[in-house]
């Protein structure tokens, strides 16, 4: 049933190194909740002390990284009985931090790659290489590093651990990237991402033109379908609502290793989950709309 909301904040920017994707994902929003004709506000968010519009029916929360990706804003917007778009606030909590999600995944029976978390560098890499790491608490591939050899590591690890003092290091999976929106309970079509030299890092996401981006991606139909099986079993082993990204490696005999789920995923002109939901018949507009009307009330 379509909840009754009419006057809808958009909570975008932050102060975190994803606060330019944000700014950009939250203006996007805006345009299409008001192609359906909703009144919105849009807040750029630039400290923990922000004030919403009087009357304001529900929140769609286009805030990536810290405070808008880790839950404390969610708390916020529930102590104010303010509806809100994603996640609540414990899903969220383990779904921001890499050690939470891997032990969660772990624990449901859900492939991880292998992997240790770090607190300080180390002269060697603790796992074999090639190995994968970054910050345990950040977005984007914000401070994610590939290393491929020994030279590699020592500048990779000092870089993911001064964001919040604490980096995974993973295998290295080799193989393709996928990813699996999910919106309520309907999972969108798989996405293959074909990043330069393979490596989906920042500037591969948010160059436009960069990275080639598939969908539904060239696989088997029973890839098709493992993939998105899992995608969900990701989404409810961590208890998510509303919407998420899941992104995976596939080695090449089909194996599948979940490398995150994003919580709120990006709505700019490179971003995945409205590719996925264009080729699924969804336009951008109306999955807008579609969120919004999945909003957790508090």
């Amino acid at each position: 049933m379509t909840k009754p909301f009419r006057r809808v904040t958009v909570l975008k920017g932050g102060f975190t190194a994803e606060r330019e994707v944000s700014l950009r994902s939250g203006a996007a929003v805006a345009r299409g909740l008001r192609a359906k004709g909703y009144a919105v506000t849009e807040i750029d968010v630039e400290s923990r002390e922000f004030a919403l519009p009087p009357k304001t029916d529900a929140v769609f929360i286009a805030l990536h990284g810290e405070f808008g990706e880790d839950g404390e804003l969610q708390a916020i917007l529930e102590s104010k009985g303010v509806p809100y778009t994603g996640s609540g606030p414990e899903s969220l909590r383990v779904a921001f931090d890499k050690r939470l999600t891997r032990d969660a995944l772990a624990a449901a029976g859900i492939p991880v790659p292998a992997g240790v978390v770090v607190t300080r560098p180390t002269p060697l890499c603790p796992i074999d290489l090639p190995a994968v790491v970054k910050p345990t608490r950040q977005g984007s591939s914000v401070g994610c590093h590939r290393v491929m050899d020994a030279d590699d590591w020592y500048d990779g690890v000092r870089d993911a651990l001064s964001y919040h003092g604490e980096a995974v290091v993973e295998a290295y999976i080799p193989g393709r990237e996928l990813t699996v929106g999910v919106v309520g309970d309907q999972v969108l079509p798989v996405v293959e991402i074909r990043a330069p030299e393979g490596y989906y890092d920042y500037r591969a996401k948010y160059t436009k033109g960069l990275t080639e981006y598939l969908c539904p991606a060239p696989l088997k139909v029973a890839e098709t379908e493992a993939a998105q099986a899992l995608a969900m079993r990701v989404f409810r082993a961590l208890g998510a609502e509303g919407l998420g990204r899941v992104d995976f490696r596939m080695m090449p005999d089909g194996g599948l290793y979940v490398l995150e789920l994003n919580s709120i995923p990006g709505f700019t002109e490179t971003s995945l989950l409205p590719k996925a939901a264009e080729a699924a018949g969804i336009d951008f507009a109306s999955l807008c709309d579609r969120i919004l009307n999945l909003a957790r009330i508090a």
